[in-house]
């Protein structure tokens, strides 16, 4: 066969390729326009909350994690006591009034938390900025009277095993504070800035939950540090 009869088949088989394909297209665009028009997806929400959203499964995983962590901790520390013969080895328990003090302010919290959750919810910005910068305060004034429990815990981290394991308990505690309260910090600021999307509304209300779980894993932490040894 010579090359230009090569050449004429070949493109003559891409030609009908081509046919081929556009009849294809032809034929689903006739199935398409005959099942009806499409569904118009322009007006949904760019952004969930609560289930809705990945952020909020990877919140509540994290939360599982240290929920756990939190928890062999004070396993640890029952451990140590009933072991010991007596606990704490040489100290007195540390005294309730700071520990108290930061359990007030931490349940006060939960009221102007829960409205800034709220208002990300509506969309609400000025809502957002006021009860979100109350609950930076009150961040602020737990992490400053937490530097009051670890000075009056009358031992040292490196005293005994009591005095490593309440260190510990309170150490692990401060550390989620802080980490929330530099994300509430932000969150406040780009607020203010802006310019804002949907997704910042959600990183408020997931900010929301996640000082739920730091107020309610400081109160077993406040029962064991404070209380179980009395």
């Amino acid at each position: 066969m010579s090359t230009s009869a090569m050449d004429r088949g070949a493109f003559g088989s891409r030609q009908s390729a081509r046919s081929e394909a556009m009849q294809r297209r032809t034929e689903g665009q006739k199935a398409l326009h005959q099942a009806g028009p499409a569904l118009d997806v322009a007006e949904l929400p760019s952004v969930g909350f609560s289930h809705r959203s990945l952020m909020w499964w990877g919140t509540l995983g994290l939360m599982a994690i240290e929920g756990m962590a939190f928890a062999l901790a004070i396993a640890i520390y029952f451990f140590f006591q009933v072991h010991a013969g007596r606990w704490p080895y040489t100290t007195p328990p540390p005294s309730l009034v700071w520990g108290t003090v930061n359990t007030v302010i931490v349940l006060v919290s939960m009221l102007p938390n829960h409205l800034a959750k709220r208002a990300a919810e509506r969309y609400d910005r000025r809502g957002v900025q006021l009860w979100l910068g109350v609950c930076l305060l009150l961040a602020l004034s737990f992490l400053g009277v937490r530097w009051a429990e670890f000075t009056a815990l009358n031992v040292r981290w490196d005293t005994d095993a009591y005095g490593s394991i309440v260190w510990t308990l309170l150490g692990l505690h401060t550390v989620h504070l802080v980490t929330d309260t530099w994300d509430t910090a932000v969150l406040e600021a780009l607020f203010f800035t802006g310019p804002l999307e949907g997704r910042r509304y959600v990183d408020v209300s997931e900010n929301a939950m996640y000082w739920y779980f730091v107020v309610f894993s400081w109160l077993p932490i406040y029962a064991v540090v404070y209380l179980a040894p009395r």
